[in-house]
């Protein structure tokens, strides 16, 4: 309790100015005491208006009042430093450079506490009091510390912008009101202030459902994301397990060829060793036997020689070296041959299935189907570099810009190809095309088409089977100097637009939908294909092998007629 009374006296003899021990204090007339320099100090602001105040009741005075010292006050002002007491605040309670400072405060400046609307003015604490106890504020609109109080001010009539211009949206002064605005929708500032805050109230609805429709949409996703990551890490596992039991079933089908070879292997050998053994054993039979003619062909008695003759001559039946086949020195090649076409047949199936493989893997899409762009740079999101595979052109297509653009030509550009095309003046992309992708040709002379198409499509001869749009395997939009049309299985859509020798493709080839635009200025779409493509895209260019000239009742063929996949990164 005693600290308490202590604290009190402190605040008792405290400037309000300067917030600390009264320094040669003085009492103006309405009874309030300063340091005499700090009153002095705001005085002598206030001379330029010949109207001075009171800091704290903000009673005004008329002339300046004469300050003459109160010497009570001074002495027990030192009666109070005697007793080791300070009024000094701590230091958080000052004002840095982030926070709003008293307007009152002189020296170091104490933190605001409340501004006021109506003073324009910072107060802390101390200085706040009046606000509250006198009758003369109690109107006043307080509110938190702002620094930016003097905003509120009219730079044109220095008075404080009640008003609000709903025509040129601004605040204003009632000053304004009447002059520069005059005629216009104006209203107060409180009432403008009701109406953006039922805005603002209807804006935050809104955006805390939309913060709600999210959360939920976060939600879903999450469980997506947990799916998808699990869908992957099973389809990883069994993925790897089947090919670990592919792995395996060739290893035994490996150590089953190894472990035949070696068996019949070590059953020629033992045959053919049994074989050579005896004949072997016959060369040595009869080895001794041409001994024994030998020596018989040299004895000289002509009745020894005669009764000895008929059992040595007489020989055992030898094995007919005709019953020995041998056949041609392949031996086990034959096994190498076959397993090599084992392997040929799997590298085949392999390519075959690796493709339905990874267009099972670009079908994957967890989210909706991304609605079509409807300006290019939407679609230039999407756009795909494209170069032309010179194994498929036609021996008549000239490729330059790497490969990017073909051009017609008389003579023979390439040696003819296994995969090029070999009657018709086209030629096939080397990427392919899943997922969503966009892509221009620039093209010029009397015609194009500009397509898409399976890999499997026909090559050799000139059949429908090989020509762009005159099959199910292919789409294409041909562009002339004055028309265009659509063809997809040999049946013709006529198409309306503006002619432009820039077109643009889009493909979403998850949704099916394959878009042709004209590109100008502006983008117009040509037509569009809503279908299912089963296996991933390429696209393609076929030139014209010739036109007609209606001036001169002639045909003519169309060497130099250009397209080029266009650079759009």
């Amino acid at each position: 309790m005693a600290q308490k009374e202590a604290h009190l006296d402190q605040e008792t003899f405290c400037c309000s100015i300067c917030l600390d021990l009264l320094k040669d204090p003085v009492t103006v007339p309405c009874g309030h005491s300063y340091c005499m320099t700090c009153i002095k100090t705001h005085w002598d602001v206030e001379d330029q208006q010949h109207m001075y105040s009171c800091p704290q009741c903000r009673q005004t005075f008329t002339p300046r009042p004469v300050l003459g010292k109160n010497t009570m006050l001074a002495a027990l002002v030192e009666e109070l430093k005697k007793t080791g007491l300070q009024a000094a605040p701590a230091d958080h309670c000052y004002a840095g450079p982030e926070d709003v400072a008293c307007d009152v405060c002189t020296g170091r400046k104490l933190k605001a506490l409340k501004s006021c609307l109506v003073c324009l003015a910072s107060y802390c604490e101390k200085h706040l009091q009046p606000h509250y106890e006198s009758p003369t504020f109690r109107k006043h609109k307080l509110v938190e510390p702002s620094k930016k109080l003097q905003e509120n001010i009219c730079s044109r009539h220095d008075q404080v912008m009640k008003m609000f211009c709903r025509t040129d949206q601004q605040s204003i002064c009632y000053l304004c009101s009447v002059e520069e605005h005059k005629g216009h929708d104006t209203v107060s500032a409180a009432a403008e202030r009701i109406k953006r805050q039922r805005e603002l109230e209807g804006s935050r609805q809104k955006i805390q459902q939309g913060i709600q429709d999210r959360a939920k949409d976060v939600k879903v996703l999450q469980q997506e994301l947990e799916t998808i990551n699990g869908s992957a890490d099973k389809a990883v596992e069994d993925s790897e397990k089947i090919f670990i039991e592919l792995i395996r079933l060739l290893e035994k089908r490996c150590s089953d060829v190894q472990q035949q070879i070696r068996s019949q292997q070590e059953t020629e050998v033992s045959r053919v060793k049994e074989l050579q053994e005896k004949l072997e054993q016959e060369i040595t039979e009869l080895k001794r036997k041409d001994a024994d003619l030998k020596q018989l062909s040299h004895t000289q008695d002509h009745t020894q020689f005669l009764h000895n003759y008929p059992s040595v001559s007489a020989l055992s039946e030898p094995t007919d070296s005709s019953s020995i086949n041998i056949r041609p020195l392949r031996y086990f090649e034959d096994v190498t041959a076959a397993v090599s076409e084992l392997r040929d047949k799997l590298q085949d199936i392999l390519r075959e299935k690796w493709t339905n493989i990874s267009l099972a893997l670009t079908e994957v899409d967890v989210l909706l189907p991304q609605p079509e762009p409807k300006t290019r740079a939407g679609f230039l999101q999407y756009s795909q570099e494209i170069t032309l595979d010179p194994n498929t052109a036609n021996t008549q297509l000239l490729l330059s810009e790497g490969n990017r653009k073909a051009t017609v030509r008389r003579q023979q550009s390439y040696s003819s190809h296994p995969d090029s095309f070999t009657y018709w003046r086209q030629v096939l992309s080397r990427e392919s095309l899943t997922g969503r992708c966009y892509w221009e040709v620039e093209w010029s002379g009397s015609g194009v088409s500009v397509a898409v198409t399976y890999k499997n499509i026909s090559r050799a001869g000139y059949s429908d089977e090989c020509l762009f749009g005159f099959n199910d395997k292919s789409w294409a939009l041909f562009c002339q100097q004055n028309s265009y049309y659509f063809r997809h299985n040999s049946i013709t859509t006529p198409v309306s637009g503006p002619q432009s020798s820039r077109v643009g493709v889009y493909l979403d080839h998850r949704a099916g939908i394959l878009s042709f635009y004209s590109v100008s200025e502006t983008m117009t779409l040509l037509h569009r294909v809503q279908t299912t493509f089963t296996q991933p895209l390429y696209a393609g260019l076929w030139f014209y092998d010739y036109d007609y000239d209606y001036n001169h009742d002639y045909y003519y063929y169309n060497y130099g007629d250009t397209a080029e996949f266009c650079k759009l990164k």
